[in-house]
């Protein structure tokens, strides 16, 4: 299957039954109605998902069932955020082994290397594996800032391809298209700049809240893409005090209660994550029951 590097791609969650085993069932509930909203391809193992407290074989697992349940129907993308190169490559070729479409990689974790080391780090990776690649760009939370340099080197390997840009600064998009042109796909990273991202010529968006409003999320991508901006503004407002709750350090235990209010998920979490409490869980809430009194009609979207 061509992975395109385009459109809405959810970093789905992963779902937990109430005694911490994976719920399957809920999963594939979730996947459906990702799939069903017309997403382009869904990305599995990454901070929404949880990975960090996953078995090795409770990730291949999802790796499996995820790839049975979308049918070869949008391309499945695997998350690389690991703490070793060696470890890093075994993942990666365990992906493709599965059957998996693509690799979503993160810098080195735990140790901020240098912009030598983690050219060399993503390079090692893409050497060993023949799945397209996009570089995860998130100085904020990872400390490490691929810069365009970097992505000069990066690009002399054919199967890196797209970056997931998460640095805030909306005028990057330009920079890597004044650059780079097609060759480097730009997928924005953050909910709450996604319209801006798109609107300066980001190619997709590597989406949150989509997990609980798959349809409105592609909504306003299509909307952009087909210029039609004053539609996908009206929606993009009504979003906005939804997507803040993507940019914060409990951004899992925000959207799996999202979920739950549109029928696709449940608040589930895996320890040390615990379910939102006191006056955090009232203010979440209060914004996600103002945001369904008053959840937008939506254009035929699929058909533009």
């Amino acid at each position: 299957m061509t992975l395109k590097w385009e459109g809405v791609m959810p970093a789905v969650t992963t779902k937990f039954t109430d005694d911490d085993q994976l719920d399957l069932v809920t999963f594939k509930k979730n996947v459906e109605a990702q799939l069903a909203a017309g997403v382009s391809g869904i990305i599995l193992g990454g901070t929404l998902g949880e990975a960090s407290t996953l078995t090795s074989e409770e990730k291949e697992t999802l790796v499996r069932e995820t790839l049975d349940m979308v049918g070869g129907r949008v391309p499945v993308v695997i998350n690389i955020a690991e703490q070793t190169t060696r470890e890093a490559i075994e993942v990666a070729q365990k992906a493709e082994k599965l059957g998996a479409n693509g690799l979503m990689i993160l810098p080195p974790m735990r140790y901020k290397a240098t912009d030598y080391e983690t050219v060399v780090y993503f390079k090692e990776i893409a050497k060993s594996t023949a799945l397209p690649i996009m570089i995860y760009n998130n100085p904020v939370d990872y400390k490490i800032e691929v810069t365009l340099d970097m992505f000069e080197e990066l690009l002399e390997l054919d199967n890196i391809q797209a970056v997931k840009e998460s640095t805030r600064d909306i005028t990057n998009v330009t920079r890597f298209k004044n650059r780079f042109g097609d060759r480097l796909k730009i997928l924005g990273g953050v909910d709450t700049l996604a319209l801006e991202s798109l609107s300066a010529g980001a190619d997709g968006w590597v989406a949150g809240l989509v997990d609980a409003y798959p349809a409105e999320t592609v909504a306003i991508y299509k909307l952009v893409k087909a210029g039609r901006m004053e539609e996908a503004i009206a929606i993009y407002r009504w979003f906005m005090p939804l997507l803040e709750l993507d940019i914060s350090p409990q951004l899992v235990q925000n959207i799996k209660l999202a979920e739950v209010a549109t029928g696709i998920g449940t608040e589930n979490v895996r320890a040390p994550r615990l379910p939102l409490q006191g006056e955090e869980r009232k203010r979440v809430l209060a914004i996600i029951d103002e945001a369904m009194k008053t959840r937008p009609e939506l254009p035929d979207y699929l058909n533009l």
